[in-house]
């Protein structure tokens, strides 16, 4: 069974740098797992590796599309997989925990067929209609949206599916980090975001419908719905909440070794870890 490592926790526990540092000592390479980096126009908000930051190790899956390109998540694990298959030691950080997980596990997707579509109510009739079996909550439309966008590419939401079969030998590292501790970090993030263009790239991205922590509020402080303060305390507040799901999720879908982010000998523990875990010694 191939080996992957995976590094993957809340946002500015600092995945990338481990993950660069990590390569360099086991000379692997790095796949994305972050949903938001796939896309080019994406740059300061997403906090992506940029290629003068990547360290001649090879990174994939940053700037694979563009904001105008259908990319779903059916084809980030199509190409996750192509990937572990083709790298030597494959190294995929992030935190879009579905994401990672789809491509790890024995996840099944259709590839999605482009369709209009209905109202929220008569999408429900039609899940009710055809999938019975089905259990949706019906105060959540993204829910709805996704179960009936499955139904039409002939899979039932009811079908049981071996979500939790690893495909994978996964060695996955959860960084951990106090909250108090990642709050001060972040803020301290956003405000260098800010210095380096973050609403200029949200203005330039206006146009588009962008549900993402950061472009969200920053775009409506741009359209005068809120002041930048606001704005700032808005992104912080989401960001921590996500920061929360993102624990909970990894915790209770997979099974991570939990490391403090913050521990001065973090690279050596995980080196240490890592080639425990490949089963020989790499320089």
């Amino acid at each position: 069974m191939r080996k992957v490592i995976s590094i993957v926790g809340p946002t500015g526990t600092g995945k990338s740098r481990l993950a660069i540092q990590l390569a360099k000592m086991i000379n692997a390479e790095v796949i994305n797992g972050d949903s938001v980096s796939i896309y080019k126009e994406l740059n300061i908000g997403s906090a992506k590796t940029l290629k003068n930051e990547q360290e001649n190790i090879n990174h994939h899956l940053i700037d694979k599309v563009s904001l105008d390109e259908n990319y779903t998540i059916f084809d980030f694990q199509r190409d996750v997989r192509y990937l572990i298959e083709k790298i030597n030691t494959p190294i995929i950080v992030g935190g879009s925990g579905l994401y990672i997980k789809s491509a790890l596990y024995d996840y099944k997707f259709e590839q999605q067929i482009h369709t209009d579509l209905k109202t929220i109510n008569e999408m429900i009739d039609f899940i009710q209609k055809n999938d019975p079996k089905a259990i949706i909550d019906i105060n959540n439309p993204r829910r709805i949206e996704s179960a009936y966008k499955q139904l039409i590419n002939g899979s039932k939401r009811s079908d049981k599916q071996n979500k939790n079969t690893p495909l994978y030998d996964i060695h996955l590292i959860y960084l951990e980090i106090d909250r108090d501790l990642l709050r001060t970090r972040l803020e301290k993030r956003l405000e260098s975001m800010l210095e380096n263009g973050f609403i200029e790239e949200t203005k330039s991205l206006i146009n588009y419908e962008l549900n993402i922590i950061g472009y969200r509020e920053l775009k409506s402080y741009l359209l005068g719905e809120c002041s930048l303060e606001d704005a700032k305390k808005n992104i912080i507040t989401s960001t921590m909440r996500f920061a929360k799901r993102q624990k909970t999720w990894f915790l209770n879908q997979m099974t991570p070794h939990i490391y403090n982010a913050l521990d001065d000998n973090l690279l050596i523990k995980v080196y240490e870890d890592v080639t425990k875990f490949l089963g020989e010694k790499r320089t």
